[in-house]
């Protein structure tokens, strides 16, 4: 897209009688997505839960990206006919959660928008009404404190302004000013953003995206500016810094533990020898996830610090040829060719997201007809999965999603696919595999999709990762770089290593009572740790049956079923 303050007119205030043309408009969401992927890390930190997968703001930021790339080349100057263009684009650019909702935002505005040729004062807080309408009716259980209070709190700021004048401007500065007050008020309503010490992620995008529309009315800079952290309740929350992806080098992820440490001139130093970088921290830890081209640079200014721990170095330049081969390996799975349905087992085509090659095996082995790249911090976009499902013969097909924060976005593909589609709603890698085991290639779609929704609902998930910030949550007090445990996705338990804490976890997810245990283990995990793990599992659990499975998934340490 470019550096949009370098336009003149990009800097330009409202237009003739405070009112935006189609242009105008076009040019102020281009102005409010540069704005929002310059906050896309710290939101990103917002995550409630403190394990490294935090992507609200990597969602949001693509989805805006493919709904601004939509009306690009576009040279309409009917706000109708570039609402309609940024609506479809968000949609088929959904990722995650949040991106879904933001498509439906801006569906919304689009049907407020419908007719109009300018933006003014009126259409705006119309359009705002209609946005946050839309969506709440897009979620099945609204729930306060998350971002669909902020938009619709956002529209009755808006309407207050406009009761007054008729000035564009004023609406918009109203808008944004109803937005930091309504996120600040997230954690009065939802509980577990109060425990965790932030307000919503997904509130604070949006917050963040009406902010860059007002700076580009009032003919602000985007980038001559420095970005401030998100609100965030704790104090020993992380701040962060993000920088844009730079060519192949090595992944390199540390924990410095000390006293007193420096914290904003660590970020800053780190932060200028690579890119990509996640630093997070306080005075006393540190966790840092960079991509250099000398790790060793780094770790020889980290460490005089203090103690380094938790040392990871991977060759992108490897991973990616890897990423390639995977994806060249699914493309081929994907590019089925065109036979007669009458010569299938099957009518119904399986399509399950998954991320790391161990994974992608394991689900090819148990019969799933096509794969998808994604999971944590790397949620496929519906045109993405639209795309797979168009790709294969078969008529109709079962989406799973395999992750929580994927669930909506495969919903929407059921509206837009030729195909009859359904979505079986797992969260977890464990739920997908168990789901796809209980497919009957001679029974009709809803019948399938019925009883693999409830294989799933019967399998118990743990999950083995590190945290990357400080929270005192379900009565547990964690730090940066403890090992942390989930069950069924909460956080029920902390430790100094993983296989203390997956033995614990097991116990607690009731692994004596069922008959099967499958670890699969990530990719920072070697096969003799995992195998060793499983030995001291075999002799806890003598009665039952324990398999150990390559996942090679980021972040995770171990996902586990027992079943």
């Amino acid at each position: 897209m470019g550096d949009l303050t370098t336009d003149p007119e990009v800097r330009n205030a409202p237009g003739i009688d405070g009112a935006w043309n189609g242009g105008q408009w076009k040019q102020a969401m281009q102005a409010a997505s540069v704005w929002l992927e310059r906050h896309a890390a710290g939101l990103n930190a917002l995550n409630v839960f403190p394990v490294p997968d935090g992507d609200t703001g990597t969602n949001m930021t693509l989805t805006m990206q493919a709904a601004c790339k939509q009306v690009a080349e576009t040279a309409s100057d009917s706000v109708a006919e570039v609402s309609q263009g940024l609506s479809y684009g968000a949609l088929m650019g959904a990722r995650g959660n949040s991106g879904v909702i933001l498509s439906q935002v801006l569906r919304g505005f689009h049907r407020g928008l419908a007719g109009s040729a300018t933006l003014g004062a009126a259409e705006w807080t119309a359009a705002l009404q209609d946005a946050a309408a839309t969506a709440y009716q897009a979620v099945l259980k609204p729930v306060e404190g998350t971002m669909l209070t902020v938009i619709r709190e956002m529209a009755e700021g808006a309407q207050a302004a406009a009761d007054e004048s008729n000035d564009l401007l004023a609406a918009l500065a109203a808008t944004v000013e109803a937005g930091r007050a309504s996120v600040a008020r997230t954690p009065t309503l939802l509980q577990k953003l109060a425990d965790a010490g932030v307000v919503d992620a997904g509130g604070e995008g949006l917050f963040v995206i009406f902010e860059g529309l007002l700076r580009f009315a009032r003919g602000e800079s985007l980038t001559d500016v420095a970005v401030t952290a998100p609100s965030v309740l704790d104090e020993l929350a992380p701040g962060g810094v993000h920088v844009a992806h730079g060519e192949y080098g090595y992944c390199t992820n540390f924990i410095v533990l000390g006293k007193d440490l420096d914290f904003p001139t660590v970020r800053e130093w780190i932060a200028g020898r690579g890119d990509s970088a996640v630093i997070v921290g306080d005075d006393r830890a540190i966790k840092v996830h960079v991509h250099t081209v000398d790790p060793g640079a780094i770790l020889s200014y980290v460490t005089p610090l203090g103690s380094v721990r938790q040392v990871a170095i991977t060759d992108m330049q490897e991973q990616h040829e890897d990423f390639l081969t995977m994806h060249e390996e699914v493309q081929s799975r994907s590019a089925l060719p065109q036979v007669p349905v009458d010569t299938m087992i099957s009518p119904i085509a399986t399509l399950a997201v998954v991320a790391g090659g161990g994974l992608a095996d394991a689900f090819r082995s148990v019969g799933a007809t096509a794969l998808i790249e994604g999971g944590q911090t790397m949620n496929p976009s519906t045109e993405e999965m639209l795309r797979a499902i168009e790709a294969l013969p078969h008529p109709e097909a079962i989406i799973l999603p395999n992750n929580g924060n994927i669930v909506m976005a495969a919903k929407q593909v059921q509206a837009l696919s030729s195909k009859r589609v359904a979505v079986v709603p797992t969260d977890t890698i464990p739920q997908g595999m168990t789901a796809l085991m209980a497919f009957n290639y001679d029974a009709d779609l809803e019948t399938n999709a019925a009883a693999m929704e409830e294989a799933a609902a019967q399998v118990e998930t743990g999950e083995i990762t590190t945290a990357v910030r400080r929270v005192n949550m379900n009565g547990l007090e964690v730090n940066i770089g403890d090992v942390i445990g989930l069950h069924n996705g909460a956080l029920v338990l902390s430790g100094t290593s993983n296989d203390d804490v997956a033995r614990r976890l097991l116990d607690r997810m009731g692994a004596a009572d069922r008959e099967l245990i499958t670890i699969y283990y990530g990719e920072d995990v070697t096969a003799a740790q995992a195998e060793a793990f499983a030995g001291q599992i075999r002799e806890q659990y003598p009665d039952q049956s324990v398999e150990v499975v390559s996942g090679g998934q980021p972040f995770y340490a171990y996902i586990i079923s027992v079943e």
